[in-house]
């Protein structure tokens, strides 16, 4: 069954209000509903005193309506009782100044107290539903590491992780062997001295950044397993585990493959503009999040807090346009969501998110967005065979989190930016409309056909030996600037040549290297076949000499026209390609092209800003035709008006 529904928070109205909610949402063509992830105090208004009276109440309402139930454990906003008895599970920011009680997520992951507190409210809630037949699944918190919650500097934070480092090193002259700590007189005598990395003069070693990354990252994830256990423990048979992913996911500080390993599948909340933008973000880079989302357990998805009316908690976002959020909910179910709920049934009159607009405003009407979501409802019910079907990509983006954190520690261009980096090699694919999976770097690769990957300066001899045999094979590996450069340590190699352990899948060398800004932008000169096409480099650049590549762009500007800036090897049955710096769109666009075309990957030319995506099924192929303009646009023989999307059995 494909789940569609909104996102319902019965405590914030009068009961009263309640039957006239669910038969208005039962009118959207819904059959679930999301409630519960806010509502700690509701279940325990004082310690040890547990009342889930109101929402049993609700659950028998939602029954009556034949809806089912996502319900989310409430460890996201605890109770200010609980705050003022255990005042240490309040993280603190890198001044030492206490997250005082108010707005959400504002609990230490290393507070004991917060830990054995969150433990019981979640065990006693899933207790009391496991037999409950309309609950279906279970959502642990509520996104996880959003708006900074992921970083704790205080003194819990700091012991553990001197703890964490004492359990890894064998000793704490190995942690200064491998660290460099002789730099600056860092030298360590014990595991007790060692700081956590608050504000400093200049910067601290960047291998106790990269640890406290890791440690950051395994705190939260500690927190969230240990949540999900205790809801597989204590859930009916019929019940499902989740988490709600939020968007961000590389500037968070946290491993998100790990931290939903142990789900039964992945939940996504799906805001392409929120308060502040005065457009969305790009189509690409929506599509980027999807195909991130389905990575994480290489399956379909959820999508629980999807967007349909204006966000902002202080400052109000971008409206989206007469069915723009329905086309881009048709863009999310081309790329694996199998399940959708719209982010909220009604505005909040009250609260810091009054100013977060949802399918019924303030003023009750079911107008617009009603009809709306009403109609993506009663559409997509006849597509539920496609929904389920499973996604085979031809292509693979690698991130891995120790590269994103390295980089975060030490950015080396002012406009550096991981986010942007890796969209600039997944949009030109994206653009040709192929599928594409953005999976962690150390995922199995074999049955992909092109493996890009992005800005990857810190790179173990697995990882290497993979995509060189990977290459051999006869697949394409697209390489970006600074590949190679650290190991794991986050550290330089003495006597290495850059590009380090790809050298020779490279076939070139890298002499020397700068650093530039956006407006930077060297003019390139193509060579051979690239002869004709304009070419631009900003923000980097690798000044590279051939071994045994071609060069397909070099550089024009004085003293270092001698040099490549991009270039192609054979290597085996394969090809690499090695883009030192931030190359232009125009170019990329070419190599993208001449990359599909090798490999025979089918993809479907449209107009500009139409999406076009193929979804294979046992019964045959389905294109989910999107146009992300405000203009009529054209695929095929089909003039599609401005944010309209179909489904197009061939």
């Amino acid at each position: 069954m494909t789940y569609l529904g909104v996102d319902y928070y019965p405590e914030h109205w009068p009961k009263e209000k309640i039957p006239e909610d669910l038969e208005g949402i039962k009118g959207l063509g819904a059959n679930i509903v999301r409630i519960g992830e806010f509502a700690w105090h509701r279940m325990e208004p004082e310690e040890g005193q547990f009342d889930f009276s109101f929402f049993d109440e609700v659950i028998e309402k939602v029954k009556q309506q034949g809806l089912k139930v996502m319900f989310g454990t409430p460890t996201a906003t605890f109770p200010a009782w609980l705050a003022k008895k255990e005042p240490s599970i309040l993280s603190e920011d890198e001044f030492g100044n206490p997250r005082v009680f108010g707005g959400r997520r504002q609990y230490c992951f290393n507070s004991d107290a917060y830990r054995n507190h969150a433990a019981v409210i979640t065990r006693k809630l899933v207790e009391h539903y496991r037999d409950e037949e309309s609950i279906i699944s279970w959502q642990i918190d509520n996104e996880f590491g959003h708006e900074g919650s992921d970083m704790c500097y205080c003194d819990q934070c700091h012991n553990k992780f001197q703890d964490y480092l004492e359990e890894k090193y064998s000793s704490i002259n190995a942690l200064n062997d491998e660290w460099g700590t002789i730099f600056w007189g860092q030298t360590y005598n014990d595991f007790s001295e060692i700081p956590a990395p608050k504000p400093t003069v200049t910067t601290h070693n960047p291998s106790l950044k990269l640890e406290w990354a890791r440690f950051r990252s395994a705190s939260l994830n500690q927190f969230a397993h240990e949540m999900t256990r205790i809801v597989q423990e204590e859930k009916g048979a019929h019940q499902d585990v989740t988490t709600n992913v939020s968007g961000g996911f590389f500037g968070k500080w946290f491993d998100h493959a790990e931290n939903v390993k142990l789900m039964d599948y992945v939940s996504y909340d799906n805001y392409p503009v929120w308060g502040g933008l005065e457009e969305p973000v790009s189509p690409a880079e929506i599509a980027m999040t999807h195909d991130f989302n389905r990575g994480l357990l290489n399956k379909n998805y959820w999508i629980v807090e999807e967007l349909m009316g204006a966000q902002g908690h202080d400052v109000i976002g971008y409206l989206p346009r007469p069915n723009q959020a329905k086309m881009w909910s048709y863009q999310a179910f081309a790329h694996g969501c199998s399940n959708m709920l719209y982010f909220r049934w009604r505005g909040m009159t009250q609260g810091a998110e009054q100013f977060c607009y949802g399918v019924v405003d303030h003023d009750n009407v079911y107008g617009r967005k009603y009809k709306e979501v009403q109609s993506l409802f009663g559409d997509i019910k006849n597509y539920e065979h496609v929904l389920n079907s499973e996604i085979q990509s031809d292509i693979a983006v690698l991130y891995d989190y120790d590269n994103i954190w390295s980089w975060r520690g030490q950015i080396q261009s002012k406009d550096f930016d991981f986010n942007e980096e890796l969209l600039r090699l997944y949009r030109p694919f994206y653009n040709l409309n192929s599928r594409i999976d953005v999976i962690p770097a150390d995922r199995a690769i074999d049955a992909y056909k092109v493996v890009v990957v992005p800005v990857m300066q810190v790179m173990d001899e697995g990882l290497a030996d993979r995509l060189r045999a990977f290459a051999e094979r006869g697949g394409t590996v697209i390489f970006s600037y600074r590949t190679g450069l650290k190991g794991k340590d986050n550290n330089l190699r003495l006597g290495e040549v850059q590009p380090g352990l790809v050298r020779d899948l490279v076939g070139a060398r890298i002499e020397e290297i700068e650093s530039l800004t956006k407006a930077h932008a060297l003019e390139l000169k193509g060579e051979g076949e690239f002869a004709s096409v304009p070419g631009h480099i900003s923000v980097w650049r690798d000044l590279l000499v051939p071994e045994t590549a071609d060069v397909l762009y070099s550089y024009q500007d004085q003293f270092y026209s001698d040099y490549a800036a991009v270039t192609k090897n054979d290597f085996g049955e394969g090809t690499v390609y090695y883009i030192g710096g931030g190359l232009d769109e125009a170019a990329l666009d070419v190599i993208a092209e001449k990359v599909v075309e090798d490999h025979s990957i089918g993809y479907e030319k449209s107009d500009e800003n139409v999406e076009v995506y193929r979804r294979e099924t046992e019964e045959g192929s389905y294109l989910f035709v999107m146009n992300h303009s405000d203009e009529i646009k054209k695929h095929g023989e089909i003039d599609l008006q401005p944010y309209e999307s179909k489904i197009i059995k061939e």
